[in-house]
């Protein structure tokens, strides 16, 4: 009779917890179900979208398209015959990046106040992988995930435009302390960051 009790109980516990949202904690309000089988009440699904974008906040999968605060820019590219150490006989792709200075909307930590732009390069190997991983960037930036605004972990400036969390070799040499090359696993590492935001 105590083992029924406790399967009861048990019982109980997981429905109880199969019919409250796991934001609110509260039973679920027109409850909308994601692909990933997460349930969430309509309203907080919303405001975990302006918060954490289009991730489950259970699991973490994304759903639909990921789409970052990134201000306008543009990204180009130019490559050349010269090689990066650890990729001998097949040159180099310079990625250019060119974010002007602007003012903050209602996506960034300060809106209505200015934010200071930025240029930046960044490197990969002319190779199948490299122009893979240039078009899976390309992708990422027309989402507006390559950058932020915020504060700069480099200067301490606010209020500047900052990288994302997609890493990028800055620099042709001097390996990943220096965020050069050589550095055989980038590719990898970096598809791996592409692909938690839905980009592959």
């Amino acid at each position: 009779e105590t083992h029924y009790l406790i399967t009861l109980i048990i019982k109980e516990n997981e429905q109880s917890k199969d019919d409250n949202c796991p934001i609110c904690i509260d039973t679920f309000t027109d409850q909308v179900k994601l692909q990933c089988g997460h349930g969430f009440c309509r309203e907080c699904l919303k405001h975990s979208e302006k918060s954490m974008g289009k991730i489950c906040s259970v699991c973490k999968k994304i759903y639909g398209k990921l789409r970052g605060n990134q201000p306008k820019g543009k990204m180009t590219y130019i490559t050349y015959r010269s090689d990066l150490p650890g990729y001998y006989g097949c040159g180099t792709i310079e990625i250019s990046y060119d974010i002007p200075s602007g003012t903050q909307t209602d996506e960034h930590p300060n809106p209505g106040e200015r934010f200071y732009g930025a240029q930046r390069h960044a490197y990969l190997p002319n190779n199948a992988e490299g122009n893979e991983v240039l078009q899976l960037l390309q992708r990422a930036f027309d989402q507006r995930l390559i950058f932020t605004v915020g504060t700069s972990t480099t200067t301490g400036a606010d209020n500047t435009v900052t990288w994302n969390d997609i890493h990028h070799k800055t620099s042709k040499t001097g390996g990943p302390q220096n965020y050069g090359y050589p550095d055989s696993d980038y590719l990898k590492r970096v598809k791996d960051e592409l692909k938690a935001k839905g980009i592959e």
